[in-house]
């Protein structure tokens, strides 16, 4: 999702967490517990902070502006958005109080009010590609209102539903590129789609997103419901590309990694998609539950990618939702919630994604 040189660095980072930590734990350290009186709670709620806190594993995180500082009961050794270790006073339970030291809040501030801290990973684009279009209407199907037929066409509804979607999300993302593969009914081979989301110009900490969306179609006239699908994680794409500065052979131990990296993000933003729609059409259609594909248009698309099956316009009723505006809004706004979500995640955790 990152460039691959910024996938590396986070790598050998992680490395250098663990033998930096193993070492300073060994290390003599002469932290004063009678500097140890500050309620990490009070001090935090009064320097606008938030501290999330487990008290199982003793282990918390402090957040201010979009930071995190990442922390644990006894331990010196506190980590900054995931990259940078400092050496610091150790936190302390006692009697179900958090306790710091005064130098522990200092340094926190101090921290968050770094301008070093701008550049951070984050969502730089979000790509919309409504399936179908111009020669190619996709799946057909109708319904019956006042006594008249009314036909509907895949590539009018998706086309419907992705303007709606990037209007909410370019009023929400003034900062990020909000694009569409279409925004008319025209034709547009899938791998121009896919090329289209491959030439898209990030900065070196930005990541994209690709949400290609499509309505069903089924012989059997009573299948109904929306799905999301994501890329089949035992598929093995090519993500990394041989600039010739890299050593060869570690080209498909990169590849392996990011390729894992695409996949979780991929299920992590299916998931987010899938409880956004929920939430939104409720009961008026079914969730069919997210699942795994190799979809041309999601398997050669070098970065996390979704595929949202919006309804079945073979199912009359479900037709007759697909061809009502209001309905379609329930589907955009579902879509953008589940988007929103993912990036707040994403942005927030600085690019390490799980599924938990």
């Amino acid at each position: 999702m990152k460039k691959n040189g910024k996938k590396m660095k986070k790598i050998i980072l992680l490395f250098a967490i663990l033998i930096s930590t193993f070492s300073i734990l060994l290390a003599e350290n002469t932290n004063d517990a009678h500097l140890v009186t500050r309620n990490l709670f009070s001090e935090a709620k009064k320097n606008g902070m938030t501290v999330y806190w487990d008290p199982l594993s003793e282990t918390g995180i402090l957040e201010k502006n979009g930071h995190q500082i990442s922390f644990m009961t006894g331990d010196t050794v506190v980590l900054q958005d995931y990259i940078n270790l400092e050496v610091n006073d150790a936190p302390v339970e006692k009697e179900g109080a958090l306790l710091v030291s005064q130098s522990f809040i200092d340094n926190a501030e101090t921290f968050f009010k770094s301008e070093d801290n701008e550049n951070l990973f984050k969502i730089g684009a979000i790509l919309i590609d409504p399936g179908h279009g111009g020669k190619d209407p996709g799946a057909i199907g109708s319904y019956t209102k006042n006594n008249k037929k009314i036909e509907i066409k895949e590539k009018d509804i998706v086309l419907q539903i992705g303007k709606m979607l990037y209007e909410k999300l370019k009023s929400s993302y003034p900062d990020k590129q909000i694009l569409m593969t279409r925004d008319a009914d025209k034709f547009i081979s899938l791998s121009q789609r896919t090329e289209i989301a491959n030439s898209v110009k990030l900065t070196e900490n930005e990541a994209i997103l690709y949400i290609s969306i499509h309505a069903n179609a089924s012989l059997d006239k009573k299948a109904s419901g929306y799905e999301v699908w994501y890329l089949t994680p035992g598929y093995r794409r090519q993500v990394i590309k041989d600039s010739g500065e890299e050593d060869k052979s570690l080209i498909p131990i990169l590849n392996s990694m990011m390729e894992e990296e695409y996949t979780t993000e991929s299920i992590l933003i299916a998931k987010f998609v899938m409880e956004g729609i929920g939430a939104q059409v409720e009961s008026l259609s079914l969730s069919r539950g997210t699942k795994a594909e190799e979809w041309f248009v999601v398997r050669n698309a070098n970065m996390p990618s979704v595929l949202v099956e919006t309804g079945f316009v073979t199912n009359e009723n479900e037709a007759k939702l697909l061809g009502d505006d209001d309905y379609l809004q329930k589907l955009a706004t579902g879509m953008y919630n589940g988007i929103s979500a993912f990036v707040t995640h994403f942005e927030r955790s600085r690019g390490f994604t799980g599924t938990k």
